[in-house]
């Protein structure tokens, strides 16, 4: 059946975005627009110590495991249940942000960390909580996505100081127990910035819909140990004058970095990053994969989430169709197949698009009834020629491995034609309703190891002057035969065909 027929039902769909890192519960959200400006504390960040050794008497004036009577120690913290009121002595580390005399802040001791949102504050105490000073907090222990916090909270102001040394957990990522040092200030060492999914080495905003002038959040990827997590530079605890902030809008993928910040937590490690240092970079990835930097590989866009953007260099293998400036393409490098649908193309650049033909393409990463597919595209010819050889999936046919081609010029063999409800070797239209002189689609049934499929002749690829066109009007039921095309899908395996070998 015509996609563009069929996409008019797609109409009434509504999309759903993402979970940002954003709170979405009922209290203020941490980075909601308030109804009155907050402050950011970045310039009260702490300058992070670059020894991971115990902290000194350099930086402490007292004791900060001892407990006055009634202040839980944070072991007792630990244990106590959510939603229990809990009383603590800690030591401000830094200060995210304040409005409506609320103040969230980073706060820590010697054996724990404590975040504090939303906690009761006046702008002239949220003034006196620089860095090291103790405080006495009585508030309720809460849980958010997996952010365990201090809510609902009240403070006085004690005699103490204290500032944490940043603690290296890289090699905790990945592990369980990461989450023992959940709001400390730790460090990450030689990690390497991965591409997001259009390619760049950061984004404003979860999902790339901020910029630096509306003082976005920054998003970055970076992978250790053959993981890759997502990293955050909250912008008010650092906005966009600070240097961590101008680090990250000039990082490139490859790049490798210590990084420091509070371990901050969302659905999973999340760290709100306060310190990036660049120690090199790594083109081994882009050299294998032969991707022009910024690009992805077929893995990365392969992993990419549905709805994101993606870039990636490309070969036209074959083209479907034109009209209204718009193109629908087969393409495919050595890893992997991508459908470009009604790709922006005039019909000079359509002209210019012969098989073989590379291209780089930007554009959203969609789905359709199980066929994955590139939307909302553009692109440019580059230098480069690739054409691909059909790959035999014969025997993956029924098997979970078979979608792993989708899209991939590939070939079955020893097919048997099998007949149409009414008995016929092939269909005009899928329902029979269509004929030869108004170029409809075929379509035909075969067999292999005993399941049948349905395979398809697309007439905007190939129509009813091409020579597959005129050999499945020629099939007869029971005709044993080998197929080429393309692994196109629509809930389940549906093949374009291109060509037909009667044995």
């Amino acid at each position: 059946m015509k996609k563009i027929i069929a996409m008019i039902l797609a109409l009434a769909l509504v999309l759903s975005l993402a979970a940002c890192t954003k709170k979405e519960e009922p209290k203020e959200p941490e980075n909601a627009a308030p109804t009155a400006a907050p402050t950011a504390a970045a310039t009260d960040t702490p300058a992070p110590v670059v020894t991971d050794e115990p902290s000194t008497d350099t930086n402490v004036t007292d004791d900060p495991s001892k407990k006055d009577e009634g202040v839980m120690t944070y072991a007792e913290y630990a244990a106590a249940a959510l939603d229990t009121q809990v009383v603590v002595e800690t030591y401000v580390q830094a200060k995210q942000s304040w409005w409506e005399d609320k103040a969230t802040v980073y706060t820590q001791d010697k054996d724990g960390a404590y975040f504090l949102y939303n906690m009761a504050c006046s702008q002239d105490d949220f003034n006196k909580l620089v860095p090291g000073t103790k405080i006495k907090v009585t508030g309720y222990k809460s849980e958010w996505s997996g952010e365990v916090e201090i809510v609902d909270a009240t403070f006085e102001i004690v005699d103490g100081s204290f500032i944490a040394t940043p603690v290296d957990v890289t090699a905790a990522l990945g592990t369980e127990a990461l989450i023992e040092s959940q709001n400390r200030l730790v460090s990450f060492k030689g990690l390497k910035v991965e591409p997001q999914a259009d390619g760049s080495a950061f984004l404003y905003n979860w999902d790339g819909s901020g910029s630096r002038d509306s003082n976005s959040d920054l998003y970055f990827n970076v992978s250790v140990g053959g993981s890759t997590y997502s990293f955050t530079v909250e912008s008010y605890l650092c906005d966009n004058t600070t240097d961590v902030y101008k680090a990250v809008e000039g990082l490139k993928v490859g790049d490798i970095l210590d990084a420091e910040g509070f371990l901050y937590w969302y659905n999973g490690v999340n760290p709100h990053i306060i310190k990036i240092t660049v120690t090199g970079h790594d083109d081994t990835a882009a050299a294998a994969s032969g991707k022009s930097e910024g690009v992805m590989t077929y893995a990365e866009y392969a992993e990419a989430a549905i709805d994101t953007p993606v870039v990636v260099e490309t070969f036209v293998q074959a083209k479907q169709s034109w009209w209204d400036n718009k193109a629908t393409v087969y393409t495919q490098d050595e890893d992997g197949a991508y459908f470009l649908y009604n790709m922006a193309c005039s019909q000079e650049d359509f002209d210019r698009l012969t098989p073989g033909t590379k291209i780089k393409v930007t554009g959203y990463k969609s789905e359709w009834s199980g066929e994955v597919e590139i939307v909302d595209a553009t692109f440019e010819i580059e230098d480069g020629s690739f054409l691909a050889t059909p790959v035999d999936v014969t025997a993956d046919l029924g098997t979970d491995a078979l979608i792993e081609k989708q899209n991939q010029l590939v070939v079955f063999k020893d097919l048997t034609v099998e007949a149409q409800a009414d008995g016929s070797a092939f269909l005009y239209n899928w329902d029979g309703s269509g004929s030869q002189e108004s170029n409809s689609d075929l379509y035909f049934n075969v067999s292999a190891g005993g399941n049948t499929y349905t395979f398809t002749v697309e007439s905007y690829l190939c129509d009813n002057t091409t020579d597959v066109y005129k050999a499945v009007e020629g099939l007869k039921v029971g005709d044993v035969i080998d197929a080429e095309g393309f692994l196109y899908w629509y809930n389940g395996v549906n093949p374009h065909i291109t060509k037909i070998t009667k044995k």
